[in-house]
């Protein structure tokens, strides 16, 4: 029988968004890079869609949707070497005390690894809290590294799980002007940042006015999902929706684009957000990289995470011609320097994950937040998403088959129960909160 040492490693991957989900599993990739991925969706408001899924053109070796509890119970059972939670933090500490549970009878389990998809910018000690308990806290660069152990350190937990690596997904052709194209101009857009109608349409407008006055450029607004989707934050005003009220409409070298953000920098010569981690994608590859200033520069916007980056510019800017280039002390700390040091990014994570996974086994999942230093915050918490007070399912993850026939009937209105809620949630639910505005 194969020992537990052996390649490839059988490595689960949990994730909430489409965005958590490429985050994941090309962390799994980087990890382990020939193991088998095993991907698992959880079932929520905002459970990637086939396009989204496609989009981001991770391949796994089996996928499924799940809820909490069947996922516990699924990684209490199989045996995988490696667990991935790419989750938000609630969801991730909920996890944490459902998988003690599932494991606690067991003579080894796996690896557990969670991490942060982007930028940390906002709840760095409740987001951290939440995923302290994995064997492995993954930070995106060194400065990430030090905040985390800080925190850590700071309420008297063990810190030695966080482990500095770069996001996963950097890389791609390094930037260099081709005169065989035209200048392109991308403004990444975010789902929620800002999160009102009247500076998504300021933002729009600009980026419209931009492609009026360089009628030479080509000016791409880049989505993430189209309407009715959901992404890893709700989206209420979709820019869609605003350009399609504009007066006069879009110029010809403006359009909207969806795709693989990578595909889309292939093509870019500046890329323009407010915080999106795109702007970290196009840093790496060395692009010409604005982060606006028109908001402001707030932490509500996380605009505020890029002080000393060299890349804070205003559309008025760059309507005069101001190409930003980004300070390399600040590149090189945020874990996105293009000097090729990204290739070694990944080694310690590596090799932490393979001799944990190596052990004969690992002590219990121990979480910070317990029901003895949380009492009034944890049972809630893990409530919310499916498990009590003592990590276990608040309903059985997998009852009994009944026949086939009344199995498919039961699995065609949980289906369509699926749907109906979804629905809610990602169409009526914004239109009410809206009206409840006027």
């Amino acid at each position: 029988m194969p020992s537990r040492t052996e390649f490839p490693r059988r490595v689960a991957v949990l994730a909430d968004s489409d965005t958590r989900w490429k985050w994941g599993a090309l962390t799994a990739h980087r990890l382990a890079p020939d193991g088998r991925l095993h991907g698992h969706l959880l079932r929520g408001r905002a459970t990637p869609t086939v396009r989204q899924l496609t989009e981001v053109g991770v391949r796994a070796d089996s996928l499924r949707e799940v809820t909490g509890g069947a996922f516990a119970a699924a990684a209490g059972r199989d045996r995988y070497d490696v667990v991935v939670l790419a989750c938000v933090g609630g969801a991730v500490q909920a996890l944490l005390h459902g998988l003690r549970h599932a494991w606690r009878d067991a003579p080894h389990r796996p690896v557990v690894v969670t991490g942060y998809v982007g930028v940390v910018y906002e709840k760095l000690a409740d987001g951290l809290l939440l995923r302290h308990g994995a064997d492995v806290v993954l930070a995106n660069s060194r400065h990430d590294a030090e905040r985390f152990r800080a925190v850590y350190e700071g309420v008297g937990a063990p810190a030695d799980a966080v482990t500095e690596c770069a996001l996963p997904f950097l890389g791609g052709t390094p930037y260099a002007p081709d005169a065989r194209r035209p200048f392109t101009v991308v403004f990444a857009a975010q789902p929620s940042v800002p999160d009102n109608r009247a500076d998504r349409r300021h933002l729009l407008e600009r980026a419209v006015r931009h492609a009026r006055a360089h009628p030479g450029r080509e000016v791409l607004i880049k989505l993430r999902s189209r309407p009715g989707e959901h992404t890893t934050h709700i989206e209420e005003l979709p820019y869609q929706k605003l350009a399609a009220r504009l007066p006069g409409g879009l110029p010809p070298n403006c359009r909207l684009v969806y795709g693989h953000m990578g595909e889309v920098l292939d093509r870019t010569d500046l890329l323009v957000t407010v915080s999106s981690t795109a702007a970290l994608e196009a840093l790496h590859r060395g692009i010409p990289t604005a982060v606006l200033t028109d908001l402001g520069i707030r932490e509500p916007l996380g605009n505020h995470h890029f002080l000393g980056s060299g890349c804070l510019a205003s559309w008025d800017d760059l309507d005069a011609g101001h190409l930003p280039r980004a300070d390399p002390a600040w590149a090189d700390r945020q874990g996105v320097a293009a000097d090729g040091s990204y290739a070694r990014a990944f080694d310690a994570a590596r090799a932490r994950v393979a001799e944990l996974a190596d052990l004969p086994a690992l002590p219990p999942v121990n979480p910070y937040y317990s029901v003895h230093t949380a009492p009034g915050y944890l049972p809630g918490l893990l409530a919310r998403h499916g498990f009590d007070p003592q990590g276990r399912p608040l309903r059985d993850p997998s009852p009994p088959r009944r026949g086939a026939v009344r199995e498919a009937v039961r699995g065609a209105l949980r289906d369509a129960a699926r749907g109906a809620y979804r629905h809610g949630v990602q169409r009526v639910a914004p239109v009410v909160r809206r009206l409840g505005e006027l």
